[in-house]
C-alpha cells in the first residue's frame, strides 16, 4: 500500500504511444492470468505476478525492455521500502513471540476483555498503531500479536486479524501524517488541522462497520488457524518481560514517527535542528531499526537470555519472511507496469467529465486509478492533481472533506496488483480466494462507509 508518490501523468512517452483500446483489455488479462497461475497451476506467486506483469506489456503494445525496466523499477523500490521493514519487523516479532513480551501484551488483552470485545479491543490498538505509522509497520509489528490473541482466545484468526487491519487501513487512507492524505492536502491547499480532525471522526464509522462487525461475518466464511511464524520458542528460561518495558518497546517506533509527524506540521522551519533530528529518526526505517535494536535489549534482559539465545532469535526470524518479501516486492513490480501503461490516467480522464458532484467525483476517480494501479498513494496524488481545478470557491471545510472522499476512494477493493494485498494473503496464510473474501472486502468496506460519511457531513459543513 505504500509506495514512491508518482504521477500517472508522468508516465512517460512509452505509455502515451498505446492505443486507449488496448490498455483495458492488457490489464485485465495480466490480472486474470495471474489468479489463474496461482489458484489453478499451483504457481508460486512471485512466478505467477512476474509473468502476469510481462503478458500486461505484451498485450498492451508497451516495449518489452521497457515493460522489464518498469517491473524491475517497482520490484526495486517495494524491496527497498517495503522489505526492509518486513524484515526488521520480523526481528522485532520474532523477539517479542521468543521472550514473552507478546504473550504479555495478549494475557492483559484477554484478561481485561471479554471475548466479544477482544475485536473491538484489537480494532483500537489497530487505529493507535496505525495513526502515525505505516500500514506495513504496523502490520508486522502485531502480527504476534493477533496470532496469540486468537490463539489465547479461541477465536478465529480472521475474526482478530481484520479488525486490527480495518484499523491500520482506515488510518492509512484518511488520516495525515500518512503520504496519500497529505500530498493531497498539500495539492487541494487544504488545512491539515482540520482535516486531520474530520479525518479521525470519519473514520469512527468506517472503523466500526469494516473491523469488528464485517470480522465477526468474514470470521464465519474463512477459518483459517494462526501460522506458527512466530510460535514461541521452547527453550526459554520461564522469565518474561513486564508489561511496562514491553509496552514502551512497542510504542517506540509510535512515538518516533508521531514525533516526525508533529514536528513537520508545528515547526514550519525546515532547517531548524529539532524537526531535522525528529525528521530522521521519525523516519519508518531509521524508527523501526531503533526499536528492533532497543528490543533486542529490553526483550533478551527480561528474559534473562544469554548472548547466544538473543542471537539465535534474531538469526531464525529472517528466513520464514523471505517469500513474504519476493511476492510483496514482485506485486509492487505489477503495479509499476500498470502505472507505466497509463491506465489509470486513461480511466481518470473519461470520468473527469461526467458532471458528477465533485465529491462523488473524486472518490469515482481515485477508485478507479486504485483498481487499475494498485496503489492507494498514487490514486490519491493523481486524483488530487485531477480535481485541483474544481477547488475554486470551495469552502475550507469542503476543501477538506473532498482530501478524505479521495482518501475513501484510494482504499477500494484491493486485489492482486496491491503488494498489501499478498502481504496480507502470506501473513495469514489464506488463499487468494479468502484474501479476497476478506481483506478485499474489508477495503471496500471502508472506502463506502468513508464516502457515506463524507456525504453526510457535507451537509453540515
Amino acid at each position: 500500500m505504500t509506495t514512491t508518490l508518482i504521477s500517472l501523468a508522468q508516465a512517460g512517452d512509452a505509455a502515451a504511444a498505446i492505443p486507449a483500446g488496448r490498455l483495458i483489455p492488457a490489464a485485465l488479462l495480466g490480472m486474470a492470468l495471474i489468479v489463474l497461475l496461482i489458484t489453478k497451476f499451483k504457481m508460486h506467486p512471485f512466478l505467477g505476478l512476474t509473468i502476469g506483469s510481462l503478458a500486461v506489456a505484451a498485450v498492451a503494445g508497451l516495449n518489452m525492455n521497457t515493460a522489464v525496466e518498469s517491473f524491475t523499477k517497482g520490484f526495486g523500490s517495494t524491496a527497498a521500502s517495503v522489505g526492509t521493514l518486513i524484515a526488521l519487523g520480523a526481528i522485532f516479532g520474532k523477539l517479542m513471540a521468543d521472550s514473552g513480551a507478546a504473550d504479555e501484551i495478549v494475557d492483559t488483552i484477554v484478561g481485561k476483555a471479554s471475548p466479544a470485545a477482544l475485536p473491538w479491543a484489537m480494532a483500537g490498538v489497530g487505529a493507535l498503531i496505525g495513526l502515525p505509522m505505516f500500514f506495513e509497520i504496523g502490520l508486522v509489528l502485531l502480527m504476534p500479536v493477533i496470532y496469540l490473541v486468537a490463539r489465547r482466545s479461541g477465536q478465529s484468526l480472521i475474526r482478530i486479524g481484520i479488525p486490527t487491519l480495518a484499523g491500520l487501513s482506515v488510518m492509512h487512507g484518511f488520516v495525515p501524517p500518512h503520504p496519500g492524505p497529505l500530498a493531497a492536502i498539500g495539492v487541494l491547499k487544504a488545512d491539515l488541522g482540520l482535516t486531520l480532525a474530520l479525518g479521525v471522526l470519519l473514520a469512527i464509522p468506517a472503523l466500526i462497520v469494516a473491523g469488528p462487525v464485517f470480522g465477526t461475518i468474514a470470521g464465519r466464511w474463512v477459518d483459517v488457524p494462526a501460522p506458527d511464524l512466530f510460535e514461541s520458542r521452547e527453550d526459554t528460561t520461564g522469565r518474561r518481560p513486564g508489561f511496562g518495558i514491553t509496552l514502551f518497546t512497542v510504542l517506540m517506533p509510535v512515538v518516533l514517527m508521531m514525533g516526525k509527524a508533529l514536528a513537520d506540521i508545528l515547526i514550519s522551519d525546515k532547517k531548524n535542528l529539532i524537526r531535522v533530528s525528529l525528521d530522521f529518526l521519525g523516519t519508518p526505517l531509521i524508527a523501526l531499526l531503533i526499536a528492533a535494536l532497543v528490543a533486542m535489549w529490553t526483550f533478551s534482559r527480561g528474559a534473562g537470555w544469554t548472548r547466544a539465545e538473543l542471537t539465535k532469535s534474531v538469526e531464525s526470524s529472517l528466513p520464514p519472511i523471505a517469500g513474504i518479501i519476493l511476492i510483496v516486492a514482485a506485486g509492487g513490480g505489477f503495479k509499476q507496469v500498470l502505472v507505466d501503461t497509463g491506465i489509470g490516467q486513461l480511466l481518470a480522464d473519461g470520468m473527469a467529465s461526467s458532471g458528477l458532484s465533485v465529491l462523488l467525483l473524486a472518490w469515482l476517480v481515485a477508485v478507479v486509478i486504485r483498481l487499475a494501479t494498485g496503489s492507494a498513494t498514487v490514486a490519491t496524488v493523481t486524483t488530487s492533481g485531477i480535481v485541483a481545478p474544481l477547488v475554486a470557491g470551495m469552502s475550507t471545510g469542503e476543501t477538506s472533506l473532498l482530501v478524505l472522499a479521495i482518501g475513501s476512494g484510494s482504499l477500494f477493493f484491493s486485489h492482486v496488483n496491491d503488494a498489501g494485498f499478498w502481504l496480507v494473503k502470506e501473513y495469514f496464510g489464506l488463499k487468494v480466494s479468502e484474501t479476497i473474501k476478506t481483506w478485499s472486502i474489508m477495503e471496500t468496506l471502508i472506502s463506502v462507509m468513508g464516502l457515506l460519511s463524507v456525504l453526510v457531513a457535507s451537509l453540515f459543513v
